[in-house]
């Protein structure tokens, strides 16, 4: 149940439809959650542990939760990075939310592995790019065609396998608490986008974005 302070960073959502999906501005920042609740503000946005790419000190930032074998999500993959590539000035954080079973879960504990030799972007979008269903040995093979340590990081994920999955089990909290109930879902800036959107729609929802931040100002 989220009662009390922990749903102080979620009461604000407001419904704004113009993107044929949901769009809520998280209008209720300002009172935190306490220290070490996954619900916070502080920990949806800057969770540590939660690889990212693009500006880390860009205006805008945008979060996403996915998963490596949801359809919608290698869709949307190449042109949401060209548009942070491009804009230069987006902080994206990487949530990986591996619901279509026991291949994405695999998949997402073995791409957050490769943090510990800094591969991850690599991995994750060498693993976006696959088409069909994915298993284990077809990622791992994947992986090694990218350039990645596979050994290493099957070394890794079992040094690391605690971190690994407390943070997965923190990112499917987090999405759960924000109301989304597939992938891919995001927050742009002030609002949450549970759904895939065309690239015409994520640059509206960036402009939108940025001009409610300049309104609180």
């Amino acid at each position: 149940m989220i009662t009390g302070k922990r749903i102080s960073f979620l009461i604000g959502l407001l419904t704004l439809v113009a993107l044929a999906t949901v769009m809520l501005p998280l209008t209720h920042v300002g009172a935190q959650s306490s220290k070490g609740d996954p619900l916070s503000r502080e920990s949806i946005l800057r969770d540590p542990e939660a690889p990212g790419a693009g500006n880390p000190k860009g205006d805008i930032t945008i979060i996403e939760w996915f998963d490596y074998q949801c359809p919608y999500c290698k869709k949307m993959n190449p042109d949401l990075l060209k548009t942070v590539r491009e804009d230069g000035h987006i902080r994206l954080v990487f949530k990986d939310w591996p619901v279509f079973g026991a291949a994405s879960t695999y998949a997402a504990k073995l791409v957050l592995a490769t943090k510990y030799q800094n591969k991850y972007e690599q991995a994750h979008n060498a693993l976006m790019a696959i088409n069909g269903r994915l298993s284990e040995d077809l990622g791992r093979a994947t992986l090694a065609q990218a350039g990645i340590d596979v050994e290493r990081a099957q070394r890794d994920l079992e040094t690391h396998r605690k971190a690994i999955d407390t943070l997965l089990a923190r990112n499917d909290e987090q999405a759960a608490g924000l109301g989304f109930q597939g992938t891919p879902a995001f927050i742009i800036g002030q609002f949450r986008v549970p759904g895939a959107i065309d690239v015409a729609n994520l640059k509206l929802a960036i402009k939108n974005a940025r001009t409610a931040a300049k309104a609180k100002r």
